[in-house]
């Protein structure tokens, strides 16, 4: 953890939730600082339990940003995104008239061909369009948490299929490309993972598939798994599990790739947007069958949220706010 710096406590952070099922946005912080370990703390236990985190007017340095990703765990190395070659964990995502967005229109969750995928994203806009960029995010727990029992129960013993499969059309087919392909092919063959996730810090269960990284699932012709992941990949499109977030200069989301889906809507070409990302490291995905022996941290309901909130043991004071 970063050296802790000193940050009053008597002027808490204050977490204001912005949406039914997830995404609170954090005031009263300055990410330029170094957190001491009761605010990290405090940041911490918000991030689990509203899965999307927003900080408003972070004016911060790209190395800022690392340091405070580097606070949940290791950087991760993008494989096919464009990084920068002093910091190859930092991702510029530079996209105007001459370099159109792509692939990204779609829910998904980053990086989930790998064995272990992220834990999390944390994205910072410097440069936005004047009207849209907007980006999506879909509660995937709320999503499982609206099935019904037996549907549940079905789905829990599951396991989906995954692969890079958009990442191959980058790819030429002459024979560097094809080189280059079965490369990372060898490094990122196919895997499952389960069809409904347990989280492994909040014990909380969500469905963890994405229509851009999940192909199949494991046991079914297609015949039967094509309409059965139509299904799930359609759940992110209720509004009731989704918080849309419009993006302002120096605006960071930090997500939980774990148990959240995010969709970066493509409205605003051939206008300018510029983002940076880091990634941080995850761990293997398990399922329900696995043992989970830790806290137990719920959504507490928006209309249960009053001034003071439950107390996290070594945390800063923390104020929540209904919205």
């Amino acid at each position: 953890m970063a050296q802790a710096v000193q940050q009053t406590l008597a002027d808490p952070i204050s977490v204001v939730r912005l949406g039914r099922n997830l995404a609170a946005e954090i005031r009263d912080i300055d990410l330029s600082k170094p957190l001491d370990a009761a605010t990290f703390t405090a940041v911490h236990h918000a991030f689990l339990e509203n899965e999307v985190l927003i900080f408003r007017d972070q004016d911060i340095s790209s190395a800022d940003m690392m340091a405070f990703g580097r606070l949940f765990g290791e950087l991760s190395v993008h494989p096919f995104s464009p990084t920068m070659a002093d910091n190859p964990e930092l991702i510029i995502l530079d996209n105007h008239r001459d370099n159109p967005p792509r692939l990204t229109d779609i829910f998904h969750s980053d990086e989930t061909f790998r064995e272990t995928p992220p834990l999390g994203t944390i994205l910072r806009s410097t440069i936005t369009p004047r009207v849209g960029g907007d980006t999506m995010f879909a509660s995937m727990s709320a999503a499982y948490e609206g099935l019904d029992d037996r549907t549940q129960r079905f789905l829990s013993g599951l396991e989906g299929e995954f692969d890079f499969k958009p990442f191959r059309t980058l790819f030429g087919n002459d024979e560097e490309g094809r080189r280059k392909l079965h490369e990372l092919e060898d490094k990122y063959p196919q895997l499952c993972h389960p069809v409904v996730r347990v989280h492994p810090e909040s014990g909380r269960k969500s469905i963890f598939v994405n229509r851009q990284f999940t192909i199949g699932i494991k046991g079914m012709k297609p015949s039967e798994s094509g309409p059965l992941l139509e299904m799930l990949f359609n759940l992110a499109y209720q509004p009731e599990v989704q918080y849309r977030l419009q993006w302002q200069p120096n605006t960071i989301a930090f997500w939980d790739n774990r148990i959240v889906l995010h969709y970066a809507i493509h409205d605003y070409y051939p206008q300018r947007r510029r983002m940076e990302r880091v990634t941080i490291k995850g761990d293997k995905p398990f399922g329900v069958d696995a043992p989970y022996d830790g806290t137990m941290i719920p959504k507490r309901d928006i209309e249960l949220m009053e001034i003071d909130t439950p107390p996290v043991a070594n945390a800063a004071p923390v104020r929540a706010f209904k919205q």
